[in-house]
């Protein structure tokens, strides 16, 4: 059982897959609920300092090298298109809902990760990002909770 709470942990920590994967991963393996969203919630924000902090450093540093100069360009261009656009729906007052839902509702690639490059980019801080994508993060892991739920109660 703790296998299984460790690996919906881990999958809650990737880019990409994050919480809206770790979410019906832990419910189509049959774990609790509320102990699976709230490992979700961490893992998927432990993260989040180390983005904002970081990331568009390395970003920026690795963009016009050889070998891996495409894929950070690709990501820069990804954060710089996520920070316009919430700023454009938004405008600068507005920043923390948009963000808040930006990270909330589970599209694919508006999760914490492009939710806290973005707001890096915004230079929003860091008070307001962690908390702003956290709320974001918690609605997401309800909404992928109540789905998941509801397919597998479907398929099972």
């Amino acid at each position: 059982m703790l296998t299984k709470y460790l690996l919906v942990f881990l999958v809650s920590m990737t880019p990409i897959a994050e919480l809206r994967a770790a979410m019906p991963l832990a419910v189509g393996m049959g774990l609790d609920y509320v102990p699976a969203l709230v490992l979700c919630v961490i893992g998927n924000m432990l993260p989040v300092p180390l983005i904002y902090f970081f990331a568009r450093k390395v970003l920026f540093w690795g963009a016009d090298r050889k070998y891996v100069g495409a894929a950070f360009r690709f990501l820069l261009d990804k954060g710089e298109a996520a920070g316009q656009k919430l700023t454009r729906r938004a405008g600068r007052g507005g920043l923390f809902v948009a963000l808040l839902l930006f990270v909330g509702i589970p599209i694919p690639g508006t999760g914490a990760w492009t939710g806290t490059l973005a707001a890096s980019f915004l230079d929003m801080g860091i008070r307001s990002t962690a908390l702003a994508v956290s709320l974001g993060v918690i609605l997401a892991g309800f909404i992928m909770g109540v789905a998941s739920t509801g397919v597998f109660s479907v398929i099972g």
